[in-house]
């Protein structure tokens, strides 16, 4: 086997290894795909690298969050972290997962997305100012780490949803830097107004009462650098399973399912509109009451993940490499089968937009209550990671 083979054959390997960390069990929740050489007599030796590795756009596993190192298996990438200060002097330990502008996108391996030129509108997005020593003075917009994540309940809606972090009616992720162009970064923040002594758990588990819930490790460095390890999550795009990481909502109840910071700001993006123009969303597509079961191989949605304790497995529109209008900005469309639709046996797993949107034409899928399917006014933001096929 050539070193070209072999190198695929790694890749596939790793993909294929994503099972425990991510999505609970191997058996049935492994969203990434089998290898190849399955119902043939070809042994997975002799395959090649994926298309992937010649080119972005075609199939196989892609890594779009280039800016850290990704750890399938685990689900989790580990990514620069920043610090920054408030006017006052106070720190704010970031993140940068995507921008508007494009060359620094490449440049830094963060995701291009063009729709967050638009998302300068009500509080969605604060200002910042670069500083000589080219770091973020941040205008407004503060996060209170220490709040206790609680969610009771086995069904969807749960009896309580408490989200472990909560920003202020200032704070938002989405950042304009002033002085450098007025590119919109987006700069989800996990830790702040401490100092790196009081949050380093380079290797051992963090202390959630001061950094985000999504935070596996954070290893900062006495000069403001360092690094911080994320949690991801699962998900699917047209079919593709990909990752991605949750780190704000606009409503308490989706941050604290999502593990998430509450930030009511991005709630003013406006929505119901993801591919007219001047839009700075996408649509996310969540289902409410899929099939569960944790063996179940169709085990989909939130009573799923309350009752299961797995992720739901949502559903997102474009993405890099596979559509021209990829946000981390999602407009939260909830969707419910019909009892009509579960007793006929449709209820199922559904892993492509537009399968999902035929379900919706043919009244199988509604919003909730029987409700017109579509924007429950819901953002979140959730920066894509990597595509696994």
């Amino acid at each position: 086997m050539n070193g070209t083979n072999r190198k695929g054959l790694l890749i596939l390997l790793a993909v294929v290894a994503f099972s425990v960390a991510a999505v609970g069990t191997a058996s049935a929740d492994d969203v990434t795909p089998p290898p190849p050489s399955v119902g043939t007599n070809v042994p997975a030796s002799y395959f090649g690298p994926f298309p992937s590795q010649i080119d972005r756009k075609l199939v196989g596993p892609v890594q779009l969050l280039r800016s850290g190192t990704l750890n399938v298996r685990k689900a989790t990438i580990k990514i620069p972290l920043y610090l920054g200060h408030m006017r006052d002097g106070r720190n704010v330990w970031y993140i940068l997962t995507d921008t508007s502008d494009k060359e620094n996108a490449d440049a830094l391996g963060l995701n291009h997305s063009g729709k967050l030129h638009y998302a300068n509108v009500g509080r969605a997005t604060r200002t910042a100012t670069l500083t000589k020593e080219a770091g973020l003075i941040f205008d407004k917009g503060t996060v209170d780490f220490s709040q206790r994540r609680i969610v009771k309940g086995t069904s969807f809606p749960p009896r309580v949803g408490q989200p472990g972090s909560v920003g202020d009616a200032d704070y938002t992720p989405f950042v304009r830097i002033e002085n450098a162009g007025g590119h919109v970064y987006n700069a989800p923040v996990v830790a702040f107004d401490k100092t790196a002594a009081e949050i380093r758990a380079c290797k051992t588990r963090p202390n959630y009462n001061l950094v985000h819930d999504r935070v596996a490790n954070i290893c900062p460095l006495g000069n403001g650098g360092g690094t911080v390890t994320i949690k991801l999550t699962p998900i699917f795009s047209f079919a593709k399973p990909s990752l991605y990481m949750s780190m704000e909502a606009s409503d308490p109840v989706t941050a604290a399912l999502d593990q998430g910071t509450m930030a009511p700001a991005i709630g003013d993006l406006p929505v119901g509109r993801d591919d007219g123009a001047f839009s700075a969303i996408e649509r996310l597509f969540v289902m409410a009451n899929g099939p569960t079961g944790r063996t179940n191989p169709q085990r989909q949605g939130l009573n799923s993940a309350l009752k299961d304790k797995l992720p739901p497995l949502n559903l997102v529109g474009g993405l890099p490499t596979v559509a021209l209008d990829y946000s981390p900005a999602w407009d939260l469309n909830l969707g419910f089968w019909t009892q009509a639709a579960i007793r006929k046996g449709y209820r199922s797993r559904v892993i492509d937009e537009f399968q999902l949107l035929s379900f919706v034409v043919g009244g199988h899928i509604t919003g909730p209550g029987g409700k017109r399917f579509g924007s429950t006014g819901i953002v979140v933001n959730c920066p894509i990671v990597a595509r696994l096929l």
